[in-house]
């Protein structure tokens, strides 16, 4: 196919798809003549997955490519390239720099042991031996400090049920990229799905919130 129809396919303008290229998201195409090159469907899987990469998972241009690298690096397995994506979303980085230095106060502290524990509980042994789950851990770690620090229910009893649900939606995401029969299309669905299903979880747990309240405390209003 010619740049018109890959465009017109795929959703992305020409411009884009140019910029795509120079930057060396997308591969060059098949030369026809010195301006004019064809384009197959393996372009179109790619320039949805970029989509999936800078348009859904806010990636920039630079990391974009790194991902892009290592789902290419046939030496990685499969897992690896999934992690390799979904390692690279934003994540709030507040707590990177006292992870570094190590210089971690007493509240952030005692939460990284609580999270230890919930961790060890779950029986999760490979992302945090791993390093695979990195950001997500801080941020976690993060979120418990704030509990602790404002006197809400933080302890491993209070945390293990949101825990065991999360174990359970661990299951189900990977089952649905697995929809996906194409390595590419699964990278893209992991990225897109992780982003776009974030907040439905937030917005289902509001709502059951409202429902479990009513039925508790509601008298017919």
């Amino acid at each position: 196919m010619r740049m018109a129809e890959l465009s017109e396919r795929s959703g992305v303008p020409t411009a884009t798809i140019k910029y795509y290229l120079r930057e060396g998201l997308l591969r060059p195409g098949h030369r026809v003549t010195a301006t004019q090159s064809t384009y197959g469907e393996e372009h179109l899987r790619r320039l949805r997955l970029v989509r999936a990469l800078i348009q859904v998972g806010r990636m920039p241009v630079a990391t974009a490519r790194e991902v892009l690298g290592a789902i290419e690096d046939e030496s990685i397995d499969h897992h690896a390239r999934l992690g390799s994506a979904i390692r690279a979303l934003p994540n709030d980085g507040a707590l990177d720099a006292a992870f570094e230095s190590g210089e971690l106060d007493e509240e952030t502290e005692a939460a990284r042991r609580r999270a230890d524990e919930l961790f060890e509980e779950l029986g999760w042994t490979f992302a945090l031996a791993s390093g695979a789950a990195e950001a997500a851990y801080r941020v976690l770690v993060g979120a418990i400090a704030g509990l602790a620090r404002t006197g809400y229910p933080c302890e491993l009893v209070d945390l293990l049920p949101y825990g065991r649900l999360a174990d359970q939606l661990g299951v189900t995401d990977i089952d649905m990229v697995e929809r996906y029969g194409d390595p590419y299309e699964q990278v893209e669905a992991a990225v897109a799905l992780t982003v776009l299903y974030e907040p439905v979880l937030l917005s289902l747990r509001r709502l059951a919130e409202a429902e479990e309240s009513n039925r508790r405390y509601s008298r017919g209003s």
